[in-house]
């Protein structure tokens, strides 16, 4: 038994968790490599082949990695656990009228909880991810999650949900390197074609991005429920007919299908009535939304009127806001306007780099 522990690293066949297991393995940690199967594509009826962390060649990748350096690997599958939640909440989120945040979902209940049940039966004391991130123990005994240190593959913005009992016990190796040195390291391993590997930033069950076929496969008889609804403008003037309100999200204006003169972008979707509001850029914008379903990482709350940075995106900056306490959650008020407020995403409170905690966007005003 290794004096730092032992360690189930999820290993998807890919640069970073490949050499995030490599590099524990280095430092002198057990480590154990685990490849987790989610979902099988050809199930959905969608024409692309397996893409990612799902497809045989990846799951080979891992497996030869952990061979070659003496540590044992295992391919566990969870298509189950994963379609139960994570498909069911996707699709149930566009049929509301919502955009979800696969990743987050995926993380927050199944990923992480799958990869410490299996880490209990193996005797393991730590689990690992590649993902880009830090993990700090704060004064008052939380575990909470900060920015990684390359600006442009942070990945605390995913990782908002992970509860107390999953953080005290994640390692993030690669939070303190940039992409560059970690292909440097892919390269000094022996992995050439591991170096040169191309990332894909689709949804794993999704790989052909196209997000609006993939309702059609799994809602029999979608398009008849949802056709026939309108475009209509801020007043409610009706201004033409869209193809069913869950194949449009917030701030779309592209692939609208209708013109009228001047750029127009989707400000709100209406599923009661199947209706689609269209208005300019400037409608995009509020200074206010409603968090609800909340986790809080490095405080147990917030006091009222707490400022951070909120970032309404994986892709956001960030914008400075007021934090106020609510009994369906919480309010945030903006110090400018922010664009593109979606419901059903993620809402991520920063103070400086570290995450305060997350939450899922309820709508873009005030309770």
């Amino acid at each position: 038994m290794s004096r730092k522990g032992k360690v189930l690293v999820a290993m998807s066949g890919g640069i970073d968790s490949t050499v995030a297991a490599l590099m524990l393995n280095d430092q002198g940690y057990e480590v154990i490599g685990i490849t987790m199967k989610t979902w099988d594509y050809a199930a959905s009826g969608g024409g692309k082949k397996e893409t990612g962390c799902c497809n045989v060649d990846s799951f080979n990748d891992a497996r030869l990695a952990a061979v070659q350096h003496g540590f044992p690997h295992y391919i566990l599958d969870i298509r189950d656990e994963f379609g139960d939640f994570v498909i069911d909440n996707f699709v149930d989120e566009y049929l509301a009228g919502r955009t979800p945040n696969p990743c987050v979902m995926c993380n927050t209940h199944i990923k992480w909880r799958a990869l410490l049940k299996r880490a209990d039966a193996l005797g393991c004391d730590f689990i690992a991810t590649g993902h880009y991130g830090n993990i700090h123990q704060h004064s008052n005994g939380r575990f909470y999650i900060s920015k990684g240190l390359d600006d442009t593959k942070d990945q605390s913005y995913v990782l908002w949900g992970l509860q107390q009992d999953l953080l005290s016990r994640t390692l993030l190796p690669l939070g303190n390197f940039r992409k560059t040195e970690i292909r440097q390291m892919a390269l000094d391993y022996g992995y050439p074609e591991l170096a040169k590997k191309s990332e894909s930033y689709e949804i794993c069950f999704v790989p052909d991005n196209d997000y609006r076929g993939f309702l059609k496969r799994r809602v029999n008889g979608l398009e008849e429920k949802v056709e026939g609804g309108y475009f209509v403008d801020k007043s409610g003037k009706i201004l033409g007919q869209h193809r069913g309100y869950p194949f449009y999200t917030i701030g779309q204006r592209k692939g609208l299908d209708i013109a009228l003169g001047k750029p127009v972008y989707v400000t709100q979707i209406l599923p009661e009535t199947n209706t689609v509001v269209l208005g300019d850029e400037t409608d995009l914008n509020s200074n206010t939304m409603t968090v609800g379903k909340l986790n809080w990482l490095k405080y147990d709350g917030i006091t009222d009127g707490m400022e951070a940075i909120t970032k309404i995106r994986y892709k956001d900056k960030g914008t400075f806001s007021n934090l106020y306490n609510h009994a369906n959650g919480i309010e945030v008020k903006f110090y400018e306007d922010a664009k593109g407020i979606a419901p059903g995403q993620s809402a991520v409170f920063y103070e400086g780099n570290d995450v305060i905690g997350g939450g899922i966007i309820q709508r873009k005003s005030a309770f």
